[in-house]
């Protein structure tokens, strides 16, 4: 989080759009605010931190900072039908308890 670079190009933050793409290019993560979503896919009225990772930042974490890969695909079917079935309340009982 040292090193990130806005996704975007910023005429007030940014010398100018050619320093921008070579900062873009040299660094290993990128930054973005994205809405926070609810199960309709509709934005909610806050918004979270999108990081994406590029070059040694990508490699390290797929192969040192990974703690486990879970399967969610059966909790995320079950919301889905729920939230199509117009059971919202059922759908957010069972979402998943963040770990850290």
């Amino acid at each position: 989080m040292r090193h990130p670079c806005l996704s975007r190009y910023v005429p007030a933050l940014h010398e100018d759009r050619a320093s921008w793409k070579r900062q873009l290019r040299r660094v290993p993560a990128r930054v973005r605010w994205d809405p926070e979503r609810d199960p309709h896919h509709s934005p909610l009225p806050h918004r979270s931190l999108r990081l994406g990772l590029a070059g040694e930042a990508a490699a390290r974490y797929a192969d040192e900072w990974i703690g486990g890969i879970e399967d969610v695909t059966a909790p995320a079917t079950e919301i889905h039908g729920l939230v199509r079935a117009g059971e919202q309340e059922r759908a957010t009982g069972v979402s998943r308890e963040e770990r850290p």
